[in-house]
């Protein structure tokens, strides 16, 4: 070991004690039990880090590597970062030092500064270190301290993926002109793109594990004039992962519609598929969307994992009241409850959990989905294929010969699924499906639209769920701060007081500095009454529905935001951003 403070421990045991990090009982246990480390010659923070001590100063929190070597690094002056992937230039990282001697050096280069190379390290005092540095890269260079799990993670995702990508450059070469190019008109010669090449190969499963393992919703790979593109959505937000040669663009779509069975020589045509990944001891469904742009194929892929997908319903985000209300309407064997909200707002992720809950041998549950979101075994599932004119409506037409008890529409689209909808759920049938409106009370309006007599409406809808996604404030990093009263009034809001006290995040490490990590729902759930049934039948207005509702308890999309928002959930920039 390098840094003799590391391997002091009596040091560290004590510093650990006097910071709060470890009580009495748990300092009397290390010192007991070091000697095993020690005579191992195992690494003293890793050891400590491996026994999953519960941290002092934070109940339910484990006391980890990165904790130790903070306060190692606070008591001796050392500068302490913790490296986020996503916020590291690849370019830098890879192409500075060699990669065996980052791996056997357990050093990443950062970022240069006024032309000083700045280094995580986990090895701060090691004077030959900095020296073979500054001898390679001929400049000054500073060390920032960083865990070892850090910089293992950083080397082993930047250095393979960069090998990979290197290494499939080097086969390809670029098309002299690129059909797929709309700047461009013909394609004189081009080389086969070796879909199938291991580096092509590994790269792909290199963006799937990497993307799994940042909570990535979505993967986006857009070409550009000189250069592919490639972006995770991560809580919501889309960040810039790598650049990469314009030359591998073309392989890595090739390989990525291999594995969703699409057609590999169609370039011209939107296309949709999907892959099944096997990721730690489960399944993750990818939904593939390639549709031609400007410079060539943009391919999108959507990340879903049962766990998700199908969550505990009492987990979705439902307050009290609004939980009673949906499982009241899940009492019903007949009729029609529906999901609204704009896209990517978790509808799906509301219905596959209300069919899990619902799940059971003596039910049987049909979905009709375009495509399918998670194939589950418990539903009997249909995909829409509109080329062989499967559509909502051709299915429906059938459907009720499947001897259904819930059917699921996955979205109703058009006068005719509408029908079909409503006589589904007016033959004994309890249906599902989606609509896009901007609140609970807007469904009415867009089934009428859509061709809907007010008297179907009235007899079949149980009731209606309006649901956005907001961003949940990081635990790591959470603060207090206060707001006025009248800030909350646009919400519905009342407090008997000027000031509420509210929470927001700092931005850390665990959450990117952007201050929140997960989401959650927030909900409106109009329950249809037979007062509102009688409204719907009479044709009043959708303001009109709405203030009943009101009257009779239903919550705002607004006001349980304002609500998550005082509970320390969420915040008031995050609630403007989604309910505006």
């Amino acid at each position: 070991m390098n840094n003799t403070a590391y391997n002091d421990a009596a040091f560290v045991f004590e510093l650990l004690f006097n910071k709060g990090l470890i009580n009495a009982q748990q300092l009397d246990y290390l010192k007991e039990k070091h000697h095993i480390a020690s005579r191992k010659g195992i690494d003293l923070i890793q050891w400590i880090d491996s026994l999953g001590l519960k941290r002092a100063d934070a109940p339910g929190k484990i006391l980890t590597e990165a904790d130790v070597l903070e306060a190692v690094c606070q008591e001796k002056g050392w500068s302490f970062r913790r490296l986020d992937p996503l916020n590291l230039d690849m370019e830098v990282v890879t192409k500075t030092l060699p990669s065996s001697f980052a791996r056997t050096r357990l050093v990443v280069p950062i970022q240069w500064l006024d032309n000083v190379l700045e280094v995580a390290s986990y090895y701060p005092e090691d004077q030959e270190l900095k020296d073979d540095i500054e001898r390679v890269c001929k400049s000054p260079v500073s060390f920032v301290v960083a865990p070892k799990g850090d910089i293992e993670r950083v080397i082993h995702e930047f250095f393979d993926f960069r090998r990979s990508i290197t290494a499939a450059e080097d086969v390809l070469s670029a098309p002299e002109v690129d059909i797929s190019n709309l700047e461009q008109y013909v394609k004189l010669s081009a080389k086969d793109l070796h879909a199938s090449d291991k580096h092509i190969n590994k790269a792909v499963d290199h963006l799937f594990q990497y993307a799994l393992n940042e909570r990535a919703s979505d993967i986006h790979i857009e070409p550009k004039r000189k250069e592919s593109v490639v972006r995770f959505r991560i809580d919501g937000v889309l960040h810039t992962i790598y650049r990469l040669p314009r030359v591998v663009h073309e392989a890595l779509c090739t390989r990525i519609k291999a594995l969703s069975r699409l057609d590999i020589a169609e370039k011209r045509r939107p296309q949709d598929g999907r892959i099944k990944l096997s990721w730690k001891d489960q399944d993750a469904e990818v939904r593939v969307s390639t549709v031609p742009v400007a410079f060539g194929e943009k391919v999108v892929l959507r990340l879903q994992s049962a766990e998700i997908l199908m969550s505990d319903l009492d987990r979705l985000g439902f307050s009290e009241s609004d939980f009673a209300t949906y499982k009241k309407f899940l009492q019903n064997t007949n009729g029609m409850i529906l999901m609204t909200g704009p896209t990517g707002s978790g509808k799906s992720t509301t219905l596959y959990s209300t069919l899990r809950y619902l799940s059971s041998p003596d039910v049987n549950i049909v979905t009709v989905e375009d495509p399918i979101e998670m194939v589950y075994e418990d539903f009997n599932q249909i995909a829409v294929q509109p080329q062989i004119d499967v559509t909502f409506s051709t299915i429906l037409r059938n459907i009720l010969r499947q001897d259904p008890d819930i059917v699921m529409i996955g979205e109703i689209r058009d006068a005719e699924t509408a029908r079909y909808a409503v006589q589904a759920s007016l033959t004994g049938h309890l249906v599902f499906s989606t609509l896009h409106t901007n609140d609970a009370a807007g469904a009415v309006t867009r089934l009428k639209d859509l061709g809907l007599e007010p008297y179907l409406i009235a007899s079949t809808l149980i009731g209606v769920v309006a649901q956005r996604l907001v961003r949940t404030i990081c635990p790591e990093c959470k603060s207090k701060t206060w707001i006025s009263s009248k800030e909350l009034e646009p919400f519905g809001c009342k407090l008997n007081q000027e000031k509420a006290q509210v929470y927001y995040g700092k931005g850390c490490n665990t959450c990117r500095k952007t201050g929140y990590f997960g989401r959650i729902g927030i909900y409106e759930v109009l329950s249809v009454s037979k007062t509102i049934k009688d409204m719907i039948h009479d044709k009043r207005s959708e303001g009109e529905i709405k203030r009943q509702a009101l009257k009779e308890g239903m919550r705002t999309l607004k006001f349980d935001a304002c609500s998550k928002m005082l509970k320390g959930i969420t915040t008031l920039d995050e609630i403007l951003r989604v309910t505006y």
